[in-house]
């Protein structure tokens, strides 16, 4: 099994088990891929994540997909960057973790994650990419499938060179 590396992925498309929503702590919706899964989704999306409490920077939590094609979408909250010096690595990581570890528990198989914390939470992109691929690497031989879904062609460019990389550092 490999990790698929999509450019230009609409992560609201994809026919995968579970999606992962790079969410704000409050869960109810908000720009980017949260509000695009949020509208995909239906308003019953919000209802449920209302429920539930919010969510901390590192954690996740998990809904049903409503009216998108995947069956659960997992929301994790990723850190803000402020310079690397508070911790947003180790959350970052976290995010990931946290993320497999629920959709293991919901008997997930295939699963699908964005960039998450490099949009407007400015987490630096290559580094963002090999904390998310190093922690899929670790999870692949529990999942038939793992997409990371990237918003852009050079974001995958991103992903694909760090790929590369992987293992020969190690």
């Amino acid at each position: 099994m490999s990790i698929e590396i999509a450019g230009h992925c609409d992560i609201t498309k994809l026919e995968v088990d579970a999606i992962v929503n790079a969410a704000n702590s409050s869960l109810l919706g908000g720009g980017g891929v949260d509000g695009a899964i949020h509208r995909a989704a239906g308003p019953e999306l919000k209802a449920f994540t209302a429920q539930l409490g919010g969510c901390p920077t590192g954690q996740a939590r998990i809904s049903p997909g409503f009216r998108l094609p995947a069956r659960w979408v997992i929301h994790t909250v990723g850190p803000v960057w402020h310079g690397g010096d508070r911790g947003e690595a180790q959350l970052l990581e976290a995010a990931y973790r946290n993320s497999f570890e629920l959709a293991r528990l919901h008997g997930v198989r295939s699963i699908a994650f964005p960039a998450i914390s490099t949009g407007v939470y400015r987490f630096p992109k290559e580094q963002a990419a090999r904390i998310a691929l190093g922690v899929m690497r670790e999870y692949e031989r529990h999942f038939d499938r793992i997409i990371a879904c990237c918003f852009s062609e050079s974001d995958a460019e991103i992903y694909r060179r760090v790929m590369a990389t992987l293992g020969q550092d190690d």
